[in-house]
């Protein structure tokens, strides 16, 4: 980020305040804010994080500064933008959507505080002590991804209304990918359901991913919970849309984009939420004195124009359920 000199005008005048006068002036704290993902398909999250700062007192550009990172599905970069970010000396990073994005910020230091927001366990994977008492420089919130992929599953089967073979679309490299795939296929065998599971790790591998699918003879496809795939959402959606399969996601922005349903948590109050723990941070709380959140709003989406274009008719009982319905 550039410096930037700031000349006042005085009486009608151009006078440059003396540099000892600057150099009183106080310093905006600098947040650092770390993704997997890209900026364009962060615009809304970014938006609720902003809304959880301004409600605690702190505005972009005015009261605070945000420095961004970004890695663009390339995971490998996450540790060397952390470093960037401890590098800047920022006041706290926001390691937002991935747990790898929260781990690659906990390894690049000890001191600088960490707001995290995950889907896998912070318990489990060495983010944190405990949900109650975090300790250490971490904490965050936690989106509990592997319960919901699990329930998602059990929505799929109930939508479709036969016991079809179904795909789960994973990200390998992603940390937590193996345990979603062992909940999901466990919940799989509960429900005397055939799951194949396919891999993707960005855009050219989507299309031999449906294409495997197809071959496989799934009839519905279960999206995981990866920012690869947020990030890629249209291309998602659409392919799922030429191949004529009911597909079910994460978030309610693949529905609003045309996916035919999404269940998990309020995306946006999960972000502001974020922002708050950010903002008591910088007014001088210690993240190991903040428990990790859970949420406690989830929302079900249907997108009816999609489930008639794929000749699907909703249940009843699904409907009943759904706190949204896209005609």
């Amino acid at each position: 980020m550039k410096r930037r000199e700031f000349i006042t005008l005085v009486g009608g005048a151009a006078a440059a305040w003396p540099l000892a006068a600057s150099a009183q002036q106080p310093t905006m704290p600098l947040v650092g804010f770390l993704s997997p993902a890209s900026p364009e398909t962060y615009v809304a999250r970014l938006d609720a994080f902003r809304e959880g700062l301004r409600e605690i007192g702190f505005v972009e550009g005015h009261s605070v500064a945000i420095e961004y990172r970004w890695a663009h599905n390339r995971y490998e970069r996450l540790p060397e933008l952390a470093a960037e970010l401890v590098g800047r000396n920022v006041t706290v990073i926001v390691a937002a959507g991935s747990t790898s994005a929260a781990l690659a910020a906990k390894r690049a230091t000890q001191i600088i505080p960490v707001v995290f927001n995950i889907g896998a366990d912070p318990v489990e994977v060495g983010l944190v002590a405990s949900l109650a008492h975090p300790g250490g420089n971490v904490t965050g919130l936690s989106q509990v991804y592997f319960t919901l992929t699990a329930k998602r599953l059990e929505m799929l089967h109930e939508l479709v209304g036969r016991p079809l073979p179904i795909a789960l679309l994973v990200n390998p490299i992603n940390p937590y990918t193996e345990q979603e795939t062992r909940v999901v296929q466990a919940t799989a065998k509960a429900l005397g359901l055939h799951l194949h599971v396919l891999n993707a790790t960005g855009e050219r591998d989507l299309t031999a991913a449906f294409r495997s699918m197809v071959e496989l003879q799934a009839g519905a496809l279960l999206v995981g919970a990866d920012p690869v795939f947020t990030n890629l959402r249209g291309r998602v959606i659409a392919l799922a849309a030429h191949y004529g399969v009911p597909a079910i996601y994460a978030y309610r922005e693949f529905t609003a984009d045309g996916g035919l349903i999404s269940y998990g948590t309020n995306i946006a109050a999960a972000y502001r939420q974020v922002g708050l723990y950010a903002g008591r941070i910088l007014k001088g709380e210690k993240p190991a004195d903040l428990p990790v959140m859970q949420p406690t709003k989830f929302e079900l989406v249907i997108n009816l124009k999609t489930a008639r274009a794929l000749g699907l008719e909703v249940p009843a009982t699904v409907l009943a359920r759904a706190d949204e319905v896209i005609e």
